[in-house]
């Protein structure tokens, strides 16, 4: 999911989409192109939408990452549920990986997320995490026995924050029609297919970096500048 306008990351958000802003001095998206190879994915569909064009030219088919990408196009920032409609749209068959551009997971987490998902025979999955922990913008998730019971939690001292990285089956394709909105959030569909009595399994990854704000495009890659990593 590349799309969105980054409207908390203006004004660098203005000139930049931020799927191509750094850490450690590399594209945020290059990274994660690479984590997905590497985890023996073999094709990606990337939803572009805002300056979409920068990152086209970025990503090219893919051959420099070691994947094959094609495109899909959301016209409107009409949230996550609506990107993943445009990916169906343009190709992409379930079961699938549905990961945020703006994220750099801890190296190798990808490729373990996407193996436990497929022996999980879930209906779907999410990724839950410790750090960042929960905190405004960023949701708690509630879990139980392994899987998840609400995916926006409101519990006080819930310490499992989400991860912007799902699980996808093609059970879960009816919970994308008739959401609230806009914007078409993701976490509604998964939760309306809970409540119905799927199962979507809760899987905890390693820490993550993200670019929420400006001063995390500072806090992320001061210690490469500084060379410290």
């Amino acid at each position: 999911m590349a799309a969105g306008e980054a409207r908390r990351m203006r004004p660098v958000s203005e000139r930049w989409p931020k799927p191509i802003l750094p850490i450690d001095g590399r594209p945020v998206i290059a990274t994660l192109l690479r984590e997905l190879a590497a985890a023996g994915i073999g094709r990606v569909t990337v939803v572009c939408g805002h300056l979409g064009a920068q990152i086209e030219r970025l990503l090219g088919n893919g051959a420099a990452f070691g994947i094959a990408v094609s495109y899909a196009t959301q016209a409107r920032p009409l949230g996550s549920a609506d990107a993943v409609v445009c990916a169906r749209a343009s190709g992409a068959c379930p079961p699938f990986l549905i990961v945020g551009a703006d994220t750099l997971f801890r190296p190798g987490d990808v490729g373990r997320f996407a193996r436990r998902f497929t022996d999980a025979r879930a209906d779907g999955a999410l990724a839950i995490r410790r750090q960042p922990p929960p905190s405004e913008g960023r949701s708690a998730v509630g879990v139980e026995a392994g899987l998840v019971r609400t995916v926006l939690d409101h519990e006080p001292g819930n310490p499992v924050s989400a991860a912007p990285l799902w699980g996808f089956t093609g059970r879960l394709d009816p919970f994308l029609e008739d959401l609230r909105g806009p914007p078409l959030e993701l976490a509604e569909a998964y939760q309306r297919a809970i409540d119905e009595g799927l199962e979507v399994a809760a899987l905890e990854i390693g820490a993550t970096r993200d670019l929420t704000f400006p001063v995390d495009l500072v806090k992320e890659n001061f210690p490469y500048l500084s060379g410290e990593s």
